[in-house]
């Protein structure tokens, strides 16, 4: 893996000589369409520098040539940098490149895909943190803007795209070649670039005070462009809306595309003028409210992108927090106030803030405001603190200061740091203009300190009314300041007290609890204030096993959801507990997240929580009685669809051969109301592959049947479930040997390789692992070494062993990183499925 991974402190001298101007770039991408490896790209960048000697980074084929002010220089390239020397200091230079960059199969850099359903070609970009220089030679670093000129030269009819307007186009020998506006100020892991006959859907946003038009887009490849649906503009629209009003900075890109590409690596990229947003959210199958708000979210998030990010962007990625976090936050804040998923806060309580307490947990953990040295650790930092605990965090700063002065904050920031790029203390400045609140102290205590504290009430009663009640707070690193309400539920489940609480120090006593009822259920944190791991006293326990369902607020349902979770992942709630409680309240939960991320947990607990001697006997059960909660289900409702998709997953692990029966049973039909669309028809061929319950002719009729990209990369899964031990050292093979599958097919084929009912077949890859993994890593990118490092890592006890064994030699950080946290997956499963009270009976 040779990124010529850039240093902080190399970033750091670089943009202290370094005053740049503008980027042209010209590519040429004509050769997609055939079986050409690489393209033709021509950089040109204009800048000043102090230091006569600099590098430009690069990780392309081949450099063809190197030009200073017009006059050809020695070309230094070495396959990740183009060094640069006896430069003019103090002048206005330009040096210009030319070479040949590889087409991606990985996601990063320029991605090339193609679609059988048409037999076309698509290409999208994603550049974010560093991969830019996998496109075109530049100075490769947040902190380092310029104006960009784009062409783009491509085959005849296809749209070519970048972050600005077209203004001209032009034929070409072989093609022809699309010019666009000059960007604003633009970091480069923000430019651009998008090729290929995609369909498109468009409208017109005009800003509620009339000073702004702006052009909308939705582009699709023409196999998944009836899946455009209306509501992706008309979110969008109302995106603008609340953003043009909240931030009081007019949209400054010019227009606003949104791209949805299939093998995508994450969920959307904020590209200013072409926001990338993976295939997914194109429902060509049944999708529940959940997916829809989740889109919504995610649309909403990039979109805030465009000033937090975009328009201000970090000097470094030790404050990449600094846009995700506050992207997180906006996501859910707008959702809310804009659209008519205003349950967006209960999403993020039920489901983003399980992410974030994962990994604060993990040996990896790390301050909100991390130090990153390195871009391959930025790349690695992409994770639940950077987003989803930054913005529970920030949730409490606006909970602490006050809404309107927060936004207020935010658009004195934008106004004075307008494509420029900025620090925390530059944000922390604006909002001290608009509260008295010691945001020092906040920042320190909340944005320097790591690990979640864990909040316990202590109540004590005299008969029906409370003598005391108390919070204990207790922290692996150290405890910090919470605001939060602290609700009292009578037997009817009736909040009948809310309590403003302020906690300071290691135990809080509430006085203004003293002589009230004796509550049926105590929820700390109830509305989501803070971010905390809350536990429960026994009565309130008690009422939640047998009456969660009944609590009427769904907020309040999201917290005690989301703590149940960390109960059981800390081995304080048996699995069979938490398991009753999904079974027993699915049927009455409203909320489509909420019973996504409880089934998803629900399976998890089963595969990881509970030893070996019971855990048929608790696959069994949970099939069986999940598929009682199923038939029941109303007929094409969100909660049979939910309902369905977690069934096909039990029954595909259960023992019992009423599993291959019943996935039989919905194949053909049996269902009344679930639509046997592509997505379900695949889930089940998988479920029955793994059970080796299913022809190779059928998956055949089922690809051909499903013709298309998606369709493959599901086939290639499917076909390789089966318990065969010569398929899983098939897969073992094919997915280690380098640039033979895109990234999309290697996650099929990881799954594959852990279907369920075959984890004793995969036992005897676990020794070769660990001898492979160095030459693993380096031989592939990091997006792909990822997946396989974590994909493949044994699920054995001599996994803990032989991962300390394998890290007491020097490694790459971030393949320590991955190790480590797949180390503590395990310790902690291991520790779980210690715990007596685990697997306590019903």
């Amino acid at each position: 893996m040779t990124t010529a991974n850039l240093t902080h402190a190399e970033a750091t001298a670089r943009s202290a000589a370094l005053r740049l101007s503008t980027y042209e770039l010209h590519l040429d991408v004509t050769s997609a369409p055939t079986d050409a490896d690489s393209y033709e790209v021509t950089s040109r960048i204009t800048f000043t520098t102090t230091e006569p000697e600099t590098f430009v980074d690069y990780l392309g084929k081949a450099v063809h040539a190197v030009r200073v002010n017009g006059e050809k220089v020695e070309n230094t390239f070495d396959g990740g940098r183009v060094y640069l020397s006896n430069l003019p200091v103090g002048e206005e230079l330009t040096v210009e490149i030319t070479g040949s960059s590889y087409y991606s199969r990985t996601g990063q850099g320029l991605h090339r895909m193609h679609d059988q359903a048409d037999d076309t070609t698509y290409l999208y970009s994603h550049l974010e943190p560093s991969d830019a220089r996998r496109i075109f030679p530049c100075f490769d670093q947040p902190d380092l803007k310029a104006s960009y000129a784009v062409h783009l030269t491509g085959p005849q009819g296809w749209q070519l795209l970048s972050n600005q307007p077209e203004v001209g186009r032009e034929k070409t020998e072989g093609g022809e070649v699309a010019h666009f506006a000059p960007t604003p100020l633009l970091s480069t892991y923000l430019t651009a670039f998008a090729a290929g006959p995609y369909v498109e859907k468009h409208s017109t946003w005009t800003a509620p005070d009339g000073s702004l038009e702006v052009e909308l887009r939705a582009f699709a490849r023409a196999s998944m462009a009836e899946y455009l649906d209306d509501e992706i503009l008309q979110v969008t629209a109302q995106g603008m809306d609340f953003f043009h009003s909240s931030f009081g900075y007019p949209y400054p890109w010019g227009k606003y595309d949104s791209i949805f590409v299939p093998e995508y690596n994450l969920g959307a990229m904020e590209n200013p003028g072409l926001v990338t947003f993976t295939e997914h959210y194109l429902f060509r199958s049944a999708a529940t409210r959940a997916q829809h708000a989740g889109r919504t979210n995610t649309i909403l998030h990039e979109m805030s992108h465009m000033w937090f990010g975009d328009l201000v962007t970090p000097q470094w990625w030790d404050d990449l927090w600094l846009k995700e976090s506050f992207a997180e936050f906006m996501g859910a804040d707008s959702s809310v106030h804009a659209t008519e998923y205003a349950e967006a806060w209960v999403n993020f309580a039920g489901q983003r803030k399980n992410w974030a307490y994962l990994q604060d947990q993990l040996p990896t953990t790390h301050p909100i405001k991390a130090e990153i040295l390195d871009v391959d650790a930025a790349r690695q930092n992409f994770d639940g603190i950077t987003y989803a605990k930054g913005a529970a965090v920030l949730k409490q700063l606006v909970h602490y200061v006050g809404r309107e002065n927060f936004y207020a904050g935010a658009r004195d920031y934008f106004q004075e740091h307008a494509f420029a790029a900025a620090t925390f203390d530059d944000l922390l400045k604006a909002l001290k203009k608009h509260t008295d609140r010691d945001l020092d102290a906040w920042s320190t205590a909340w944005l320097r300190t790591w690990g979640p504290d864990t909040l316990t009430p202590e109540l004590h009663a005299d008969g029906d009314k409370i003598h005391e009640l108390a919070i204990a707070v207790e922290a692996e690193d150290t405890t910090r300041p919470h605001r939060l309400n602290v609700t009292l539920f009578d037997n009817s489940l009736n909040k009948y007290a809310t309590l403003d609480v302020d906690l300071e120090g290691e135990r809080t006593i509430l006085d203004e609890a003293s002589g009230l009822q004796a509550p049926a259920l105590l929820l700390l944190n109830d509305g989501d204030h803070t971010y905390a791991k809350v536990r429960f006293d026994e009565t309130s326990l008690e009422t939640i096993r047998t009456r969660l369902s009944a609590v009427p607020d769904e907020l309040s349902r999201a917290v005690i959801w989301t703590s149940l979770w960390n109960l059981t992942r800390d081995g304080e709630w048996p699995v069979r507990s938490y398991l009753d409680t999904v079974l027993n309240h699915a049927p009455a939960e409203s909320n489509p997240t909420l019973l996504t991320t409880a089934f998803a947990n629900a399976s998890y607990a089963i595969d990881h929580f509970v030893g070996e001697g019971v855990r048929e006997e608790i696959r069994a059960d949970y099939a069986e009685r999940l598929w009682e909660v199923l038939q029941k289900a109303p007929d094409g409702s969100d909660a049979q669809l939910t309902f369905a998709r977690a069934a096909i997953q039990a029954l595909a692990a259960t023992p019992e051969e009423s599993g291959t029966q019943r996935l039989r049973a919905l194949y053909d039909g049996s269902l009344d109301g679930l639509a046997l669309d592509p997505d379900i028809r695949w889930a089940i061929l998988r479920a029955l592959a793994a059970r080796d319950a299913v022809s190779a002719e059928e998956l055949e009729a089922e690809k051909e049947r499903d013709n298309t990209l998606t369709g493959a990369a599901a086939y290639l899964g499917a076909s390789h479930a089966f318990p065969s031990a010569e398929l899983k050292r098939e897969v073992f093979d094919l997915v280690r040997t380098p640039g033979k599958y895109s990234n999309a097919e290697v996650d099929s084929l990881l799954a594959a390789f852990n279907a369920p009912r075959s984890a004793h077949l995969t036992e005897a890859f676990a020794q070769e692992y660990f001898d492979s993994l160095a030459k693993l890593w380096e031989e592939h990118p990091i997006e792909i070494a990822n997946r396989l490092v974590r994909g493949l890592y044994p699920d054995l006890a001599m996994a803990d062993a032989a991962t300390s064994d394998f890290l007491s030699s020097e490694r790459p950080r971030a393949l320590r990183r991955v190790l480590l946290e797949c180390q503590d997956a395990l310790r902690r499963a291991q520790r779980v499925r210690a715990c007596r009270a685990v697997i306590a009976a019903r």
